[in-house]
């Protein structure tokens, strides 16, 4: 494959839309293309907005006629036996009359604490929704923004690219390829503020490619670093970088 043939694999490649031989082939060259590094950028943004426009917001009466249909909904425990069968088992007298007050308010606690945990589980899954659409707009705001500088390095068996915008003052890292990190451990992204290592924010470990909003403002970094950390981070590098990169011009 000639180095022209690489330079149009742009889009595919944003797109994850290479086999596996291309792929490596084109992150190969992107490790060292620069104008190659700002297209697979530019195009990436390109897709995060169409992905972004083509969502749908809930109606406002969505969450209402959920909570509503919450409380309404019966839940029956797993291996429950048949009516007949129970009628049939059913002690008599004033024991009886115990057992089944007993058995209504376990019921009805277990109703209540059912309906409790599905409306903060649809509250906690709103919540991660609108935070990963706002981080999304972050990302396709610095990729797409005018002053975006981007550049691009070899980094754990695949490919990154540092994209900043000065107007904006934030960064975003985009990785594809790398190898995973080992269990229980995770990528830091760090900021370099003249020799001092500022942390960035963590990369996810449970995947392979994909692109990282930056955590903090740039205000003058002079680089970016990436080591190998405990899960949950560190304060400050325990490890020596595996890659370390200067700001694009």
């Amino acid at each position: 494959m000639t180095t022209t043939d690489l330079h149009a694999l742009t889009g595919a490649y944003a797109l994850h839309a290479l086999p596996d031989d291309e792929r490596a082939a084109f992150e190969r060259h992107l490790a060292g293309c620069s104008s190659c590094a700002r297209e697979v950028a530019e195009f990436t943004a390109t897709a995060v907005r169409l992905a972004l426009a083509a969502s749908v917001p809930p109606r406002p009466a969505l969450r209402e006629r959920v909570l509503h249909r919450i409380g309404t909904v019966r839940q029956l425990p797993p291996g429950t036996a048949p009516l007949h069968r129970v009628r049939r088992a059913a002690p008599r007298g004033r024991g009886a009359a115990r057992w089944a007050l007993a058995a209504c308010l376990a019921a009805a606690v277990g109703l209540g604490g059912t309906a409790v945990w599905q409306y903060e589980r649809a509250r906690d899954a709103r919540h991660d929704a609108a935070r990963a659409e706002r981080q999304a707009e972050e990302v396709a705001g610095v990729l797409a923004a005018p002053d975006a500088r981007s550049r691009s390095v070899r980094v754990a068996g695949g490919a990154g690219t540092l994209v900043v915008s000065a107007s904006r003052d934030r960064a975003v890292f985009m990785a594809s390829g790398m190898v995973r990190p080992p269990s229980g451990r995770v990528y830091q992204l760090w900021f370099d503020d003249g020799g001092t290592m500022r942390s960035a924010g963590l990369m996810d470990p449970g995947r392979t490619t994909q692109a990282v909003l930056m955590r903090g403002a740039v205000d003058g970094a002079s680089g970016v670093g990436i080591t190998v950390e405990p899960a949950g981070g560190s304060r400050q590098p325990t490890t020596t970088p595996v890659a370390l990169l200067g700001m694009p011009a």
